[in-house]
């Protein structure tokens, strides 16, 4: 499984913050881009912690050596799989800053496709079979792209977006911060 790490290394890792938002000590949510929910609807809600839930559930069932989703910092594993985020959800990085930050001792980190959680938020009904399966790919390390999923009856097609899921200690890394406000601009 080379998509999970348990080690002491130092890893670098990205997110998108509040500019007031300091490290170490942040509330976990900011670090997590799924985190807070938009003013969207009720049923989007609803279906954001019902899939949050199911791949929390799968994960204890078979992936308990896993740092829990509920329990860790959502990052992202490159600067490019947090600017694919920005371009993806706009208005989940709207007024923060990219900030890149290195692990600091020991920590459990895994590395996911977050476009699975894109999938599973989508308005449709799946069964728990297939639940199962998207949450089973989900850990297992798998990228959208390499599974032929379908919406609607046509091919539905994302980019992938690597999370981190990390449980340790982080600290800032003095960098260029860029600018969530406008697309390309820092």
């Amino acid at each position: 499984m080379d998509h999970l790490l348990n080690d002491h290394s130092p890893l670098e890792l990205y997110t998108w913050l509040d500019e007031d938002a300091e490290l170490p000590g942040w509330d976990i949510l900011l670090g997590n881009p799924f985190g807070q929910t938009l003013p969207e609807d009720r049923f989007t809600t609803v279906q954001n912690y019902f899939a949050e839930y199911h791949l929390e559930h799968f994960r204890q069932r078979l992936y308990r050596h896993f740092p829990s989703r509920l329990h860790a910092i959502l990052l992202f594993a490159t600067r490019v799989d947090a600017e694919t985020f920005r371009a993806k959800h706009p208005a989940r990085v709207f007024g923060k800053t990219l900030v890149c930050v290195r692990s600091s001792g020991a920590y459990i980190c895994s590395f996911h496709d977050s476009s699975w959680l894109d999938y599973l938020r989508l308005p449709h009904s799946l069964n728990l079979s297939a639940l199962d399966e998207i949450a089973n790919h989900y850990w297992k390390g798998t990228l959208v792209e390499e599974i032929g999923l379908t919406f609607l009856d046509e091919r539905w097609r994302e980019p992938p977006v690597i999370e981190a899921v990390f449980q340790g200690t982080l600290e800032p890394l003095p960098s260029r911060q860029q600018s969530g406000w406008l697309p390309g601009f820092a």
